[in-house]
This record gives structure tokens, C-alpha cells and sequence, in this order.
């Protein structure tokens, strides 16, 4: 019965904590307009701000999973939120664009706590448990879509500096919540940084990161870069916009634990090629049927079904690669997806500059995840 409580309150309040967490990660992007217009920023300069929280977010998925390992999950957890109060409320006393900057790039923290939750509660469940288990708690994704709901609404009613203040106090409230409810699942571990490293040399683990490139960086780039591609090709409103790429980000989010679920019934790579096939029509279609919002918004949705059913499944595999080092490969896998989203909205603002639409940049998505088709096929099977 203990066993059982603990498994239950490790995957609800770590996924709860990961969607606060999620909230304080998207926190900029809602408000990107007026931080633009507070401190007289171009394009480029609000383009870097918004994207370097994801830019650490990612990078310390690695790091954080291994720490994770090695000691207290609960414990890295519980302090990665504390953490995070500081960057928060240094940025809303920010008076300067470097000094914001300064800030914003330790929120990126926030990102990491995906892999620290995965971590977490896989150590809880049997493998055969992990896929829709793991599904569930990813569902702490759909913070990056509160964020969209709520932080407009905070600045409109208050400010821009208590947007990042009432997020501080809610992640140090989620922190303190998180560590009075749950429960270590062992003593900390005794594997080196070298040890964990050591996942680096697994064929699995580049292959699932690749994999993962594309499915959460689908998931994270039509999030961050939608509201954008309405606007520009539909002439929306920036309300609009955002509602409509809430949309997309609840509907990934909402299907990812169907991922893990199926992936624990039947065979993962059949389902991954499944995943790939569905993406790679969806973006061809989307390419050549741009013009029209009713099927834009169709082949988008698609993108998000296959995408976030493709992030369930493909997380059901992370823990069977290294069983000893899942922490690493989470983290090496979640950072691959991270900067998946990264770097297709500047590809699109490259190709739109470029040759004056989009076309180009969804048949690329197109290729490439008909090239992930092609090396799931042949893959060798995960166990």
C-alpha cells in the first residue's frame, strides 16, 4: 500500500510541479509584444529573448537527469523550482534589455525539470507500466499553453513585472507542496559523472534523440512559431493567434499519454512508423494547402496528433535503452528534443525572407521526417 502511494503521488505532483514549471518556462513568449515595446527592441533582439530560455532549458536536460541518478530526484526537483524564485524576481526588477537577458537565461532552467520528472517517476514502475505512465506525466507540457492563457491577462490587469512575480511565488509555493508530498524511491546512487556518460555510447540513445528532434521540436516550434504564421498568413489577431496555438499545444499535450499507452500494447517501432508517415503527409499537405485557414488549421492539428502521440511513444523506449542510466538518457534525449524546437521558426524566418512564403520550410519538415521513417525501418528493436 505504501508502494502504491508513493508511485501515485511521485506521477501527480511531479506532473503538476512540471506544468507550473512549464508556465514559468513560456512565460515570454505571451508577452514578448510588449517587452518589445518597453524596452524599444527590433526583431532580432526580441527573437533572442524569447528563444534563450529554451536554449538552457535544453542544454541542462542533460545535467539534470544525470543529477537526478545520482542523488535525490525529489531533491534536485524540489531545489531546480526554488532555484528559479531568484531569475524571476531579478527579472522583474529589470530595468535594462542585457539585464532582463541576464535573467531570462537562468528561467531557461525551468525547461530542465522534464527530465528531472521523468527520472523521477520512472524509478517508481515497472517497465511494462512506464509508456502511459511516462505519457501521463508529460502532460506537464501544457504549461507552455497556460502560459499562453494567462500571462496576457496578468500584464493586461497588473504589469510585465509582476507576471514574473506571481510565477515566482507560485513555483516556490509548487516546491514546497511537491517535497511535503512525495517520497525518495531510494537512497541516492553511487555512479559517477562518467558512468552516466556512458549512455553516450549507446547507438539508442542518439537514435531516439534524433527521433525526439522531431517530434517535440514539432511540438515546441508550432507552439512557439504558429501564432506568428497565422498572423502572417491569415492576418489574425494576435489573440486569435495565441488561442489557436493553444490549441495545437493542448491537443499534442492531451494525446501523448495515448502514446505510451499503445506503445506499452503493441510494438513501438511499428508505431513510430506510423508517427513518421502521419507527419510526413501532414507537412506536404500543409505546404501545398496553405492558403486556406480551414485546411491549415486541419493539417496543423494533424501535425499535432502525430506529433504528440510520436512523444509518447518514443519516451516509452528511453528507459529500456540504459536501465542504470536513465537519467542521462533522458536528459541527453529531452535536450535533442528541446533544441527540436529551437531551430525551425528561424528556419521559416530564413525561408520566408528568402522566397517570400513558407513552402520550402514544410517540405524540409517533410524530408526530414521522411529521413526518421526511413532509419526507424531499419532500426535494430529497443529492449
Amino acid at each position: 500500500m505504501a508502494q502504491k502511494q508513493g508511485q501515485t503521488a511521485a506521477l501527480v505532483f511531479s506532473t503538476v510541479a512540471m506544468m507550473v514549471a512549464f508556465t514559468v518556462w513560456g512565460i515570454l513568449s505571451p508577452m514578448a509584444q510588449e517587452i518589445k515595446e518597453q524596452f524599444n527592441l527590433n526583431a532580432t533582439e526580441t527573437s533572442i529573448l524569447v528563444s534563450t530560455p529554451v536554449i538552457l532549458g535544453s542544454l541542462m536536460r542533460i545535467p539534470m537527469g544525470i543529477l537526478s541518478d545520482k542523488y535525490s530526484g525529489r531533491l534536485v526537483y524540489t531545489l531546480t523550482m526554488l532555484f528559479l524564485i531568484f531569475p524571476l524576481i531579478g527579472a522583474s526588477y529589470a530595468n535594462s534589455y542585457v539585464t532582463l537577458l541576464f535573467f531570462v537565461f537562468f528561467i531557461g532552467v525551468a525547461g530542465s525539470t522534464f527530465s528531472i520528472a521523468i527520472t523521477y517517476i520512472s524509478g517508481w514502475y515497472a517497465k511494462e507500466k512506464q509508456g502511459v505512465v511516462l505519457g501521463i506525466a508529460g502532460v506537464g507540457n501544457i504549461g507552455t499553453a497556460i502560459a499562453g492563457f494567462i500571462i496576457p491577462f496578468i500584464v493586461a490587469t497588473y504589469s510585465i513585472s509582476w507576471a514574473f512575480r506571481i510565477l515566482a511565488i507560485a513555483i516556490g509555493i509548487m516546491a514546497i507542496i511537491f517535497y511535503f508530498s512525495t517520497k525518495d524511491r531510494e537512497q541516492a546512487g553511487t555512479k559517477t559523472f562518467n558512468d552516466a556518460l556512458e549512455a553516450l555510447k549507446i547507438k539508442q540513445t542518439w537514435l531516439l534523440s534524433l527521433f525526439y528532434f522531431l517530434t517535440f521540436g514539432v511540438f515546441v516550434a508550432f507552439g512557439i512559431y504558429l501564432p506568428t504564421l497565422l498572423q502572417e498568413l491569415f492576418a489574425l489577431t494576435s489573440v486569435d493567434a495565441g488561442s489557436r496555438a493553444a490549441g495545437f499545444i493542448i491537443l499534442a499535450t492531451a494525446v501523448r499519454p495515448i502514446g505510451g499507452f499503445i506503445a506499452d500494447k503493441w510494438n513501438p517501432k511499428t508505431l513510430v512508423t506510423f508517427v513518421f508517415s502521419g507527419i510526413t503527409i501532414s507537412a506536404v499537405l500543409l505546404a501545398f494547402f496553405n492558403s486556406s485557414i480551414i485546411l491549415f488549421t486541419i493539417f496543423c492539428l494533424a501535425i499535432a496528433f502525430f506529433s504528440g502521440l510520436g512523444n509518447g511513444i518514443i519516451f516509452k523506449l528511453v528507459p529500456l535503452v540504459s536501465p542504470s542510466n536513465t537519467g542521462a538518457v533522458t536528459g541527453i534525449v529531452g535536450a535533442a528534443g528541446g533544441f527540436g524546437g529551437f531551430f525551425p521558426p528561424i528556419l521559416l524566418g530564413i525561408v520566408k525572407d528568402m522566397t517570400g512564403h513558407f513552402f520550402l520550410g514544410f517540405i524540409l519538415l517533410a524530408v526530414f521526417s521522411l529521413a526518421c521513417l526511413v532509419m526507424n525501418v531499419n532500426r535494430q528493436k529497443i529492449a
